[in-house]
C-alpha cells in the first residue's frame, strides 16, 4: 500500500508542477485569468475541453453505468457524440467569435450583450445560475475523489476533498485559466493511459471481447441486449435524449471558457478534430473497461453497502477496484491519479468560471480587479470545500441535473443569441427559467431513464421563444414607449 500511496503522490506532484508552471506564462490582469489572454493553442484547448467535459464522468459514471446495464451503454456514446459535434459546428465557433467581439470573458456576460448595450438582469440571472449550479457541481467532484480515497486508503473522508482543494487554488492562483488547461492536457494523457493499462491487463484475465460477452450472458442475458427494455417514449426517443445530452454542452460555462480562449477562429477546425481524436476512443475504453469489469467483478454489487450508499454508488468504485486486484502498486498509483486528477480537471474548471461570475456578472465593479478574481476563487473554494465536507451522499444526485439544468437553461437562449435572434430579457428569462424548472420536474416524476431530462428540459425552453415574443408584442402594445 506504501508504494501505491508514493506513486499516486508523485503522479499527483506532477501535475502541480505542470499547474504552477504556467506562472511563467502568466500576466496580472483579470482578462488573462479568466481567460488566458485568448492566446491558447488548439491542441491545448482541444484537450483541456474534452478532459474538464467527460474526465470524472468517464472514469466514475460511465464506467458504472456500463457495469450496471451491460452493452446498451453504447447508445449513450452514439448520441453523446453526435450531440456533441453538432455542437461544434453551431455554437462553439460562434462562441469564439462574438465573445471576442462583445469583449466578454464569461458566458452569461454573451448572453446578456446585445447592441443595444448589456441586458443586466440577464447577466446578473444567468451568472447567479452558473454560481450556484456549477459551485454544487463543484463540490460533488472534490467529494468523489475524497470518498475514492477513503475507500481504497481508508483515509479518513475530509483529506481528499482538502488535497483537492488544496490543488485547485494551487493550479488557480498560479496561472488561472492557463493553468487549468495546462494540467487538463496532461491529465488526459495519463487518463488514456489509465484506461488502456487496466483494458490489456482484464484482457489477460477475463480473456478476448466474445470471452466477455459469454460472461456476461452467463450472468444475465440482458447485459448483452443492444436496446433498452421497457421503454415508456420508444427508443428513438431514448436516443434523441443521450443526443440533446451531448448538445448540452452548449450551455456549460466550463466548457464554453476554452473555446472563448482559444487563439484564433481559424484553429477551431484543428481543435475539433483533436477533440475526437481523443473523445471517442476515450469514451469506448470507459465502455469496454466497464463491460470488462462486470465479467472480471460480479460480485462489486454482492459488497454490503454501508453509509447508506447506493447500488449506483458502490458501482462508482468500479474501476479503482479493478485497479487493485489487476495491476503491480506504481500502476495502482498511476490509475488511482489519473481518477483523482479527473475530478480535479473539472472542479478547478468550475470554480474559476464560479469566479467570474462572482466578479465580471454578479459585482462588476470588481471586473477589472486582479486581487478580486484571487479573492474570489478562494472564497469559492472554500464554500465548495464545505459542501464537500458536510453535504451528504444525495450531492452526487445533483451532478447531472446540474449538467442538464446548465444546459436547458443557458444553452437554448445563448444559441439564439449566437444566431442573431433578438431576444428580449423577458424572453430569455422565461427560456431560463422554463429549461431549469423542467429538468428539475423531469428528473422528479422519475421519467429521466426513458428519456435524458436534457430533451425536455431544452424543448420546454426553445418553446418559451415564441412566448415571450408574444409577450412582448402585447405589452408593447399596452405601452408604445417600449417599442
Amino acid at each position: 500500500m506504501t508504494t501505491v500511496v508514493l506513486s499516486f503522490l508523485a503522479c499527483l506532484a506532477i501535475f502541480v508542477l505542470i499547474g504552477v508552471s504556467s506562472a511563467w506564462a502568466s500576466t496580472n490582469t483579470t482578462d488573462d485569468y479568466l481567460l488566458a489572454g485568448r492566446n491558447v493553442p488548439p491542441w491545448l484547448a482541444a484537450l483541456s475541453a474534452v478532459a474538464t467535459n467527460n474526465s470524472g464522468f468517464m472514469f466514475i459514471g460511465q464506467i458504472a453505468y456500463t457495469y450496471r446495464v451491460g452493452i446498451e451503454a453504447v447508445w449513450m456514446m452514439v448520441g453523446w457524440v453526435v450531440g456533441d459535434f453538432i455542437a461544434w459546428l453551431v455554437v462553439h465557433p460562434r462562441v469564439r467569435h462574438q465573445s471576442e467581439v462583445s469583449d466578454v470573458a464569461t458566458v452569461p456576460a454573451l448572453l446578456g450583450s446585445s447592441q443595444a448595450g448589456s441586458k443586466r438582469i440577464v447577466v446578473m440571472l444567468a451568472g447567479a445560475m452558473t454560481f450556484v449550479l456549477l459551485g454544487v457541481y463543484a463540490a460533488a467532484q472534490l467529494k468523489a475523489g475524497s470518498t475514492a480515497l477513503q475507500v481504497l486508503f481508508g483515509w479518513e473522508p475530509q483529506i481528499g476533498a482538502i488535497i483537492g482543494a488544496v490543488i485547485v487554488v494551487l493550479y488557480c492562483f498560479s496561472g488561472g485559466i492557463r493553468a487549468s488547461i495546462w494540467t487538463d492536457a496532461a491529465q488526459s494523457f495519463v487518463m488514456i493511459l489509465a484506461m488502456l493499462i487496466l483494458l490489456i491487463a482484464a484482457s489477460f484475465e477475463v480473456g478476448s471481447p466474445s470471452d466477455v460477452w459469454s460472461n456476461l450472458k452467463a450472468q444475465d442475458p440482458v447485459l448483452v441486449e443492444w436496446f433498452p427494455r421497457d421503454l415508456r417514449f420508444g427508443f428513438a426517443l431514448y436516443l434523441l435524449g443521450m443526443t440533446f445530452g451531448g448538445f448540452g454542452a452548449i450551455g456549460q460555462p466550463h466548457i464554453l471558457v476554452r473555446f472563448m480562449a482559444i487563439r484564433s477562429l481559424d484553429e477551431m477546425q484543428r481543435a475539433r478534430w483533436i477533440y475526437f481524436m481523443w473523445f471517442i476512443p476515450f469514451f469506448a475504453a470507459s465502455i469496454a473497461v466497464g463491460l470488462y469489469a462486470r465479467a472480471y467483478m460480479p460480485d462489486l454489487l454482492s459488497i454490503p453497502l454501508t453509509d447508506g450508499m447506493t447500488e449506483a454508488q458502490a458501482t462508482e468504485l468500479a474501476m479503482p477496484e479493478m485497479a487493485q486486484r489487476l495491476l503491480p502498486d506504481v500502476l495502482v498509483g498511476l490509475t488511482l491519479a489519473g481518477l483523482f486528477s479527473a475530478t480535479m480537471s473539472t472542479a478547478d474548471s468550475q470554480i474559476l468560471v464560479c469566479s467570474g461570475a462572482i466578479t465580471q456578472d454578479i459585482n462588476p465593479q470588481w471586473k477589472n480587479s486582479y486581487i478580486a478574481s484571487k479573492l474570489a476563487t478562494l472564497a469559492v473554494t472554500a464554500l465548495a470545500l464545505t459542501v464537500a465536507l458536510f453535504a451528504g451522499q444525495g450531492v452526487f444526485s445533483l451532478v447531472l441535473i446540474a449538467w442538464s439544468a446548465l444546459g436547458a437553461g443557458l444553452g437554448p437562449a445563448l444559441m439564439l443569441r449566437l444566431l442573431h435572434v433578438r431576444l428580449s430579457s423577458l424572453t430569455i428569462t422565461l427560456m431560463m427559467t422554463a429549461g431549469v424548472g423542467t429538468v428539475i420536474a423531469w428528473n422528479l416524476i422519475g421519467f429521466d431513464g426513458d428519456v435524458f431530462k436534457l430533451l425536455p428540459g431544452m424543448v420546454a425552453s426553445f418553446l418559451m421563444w415564441p412566448i415571450g415574443s408574444l409577450l412582448d408584442r402585447l405589452l408593447a402594445n399596452r405601452n408604445p414607449a417600449l417599442r
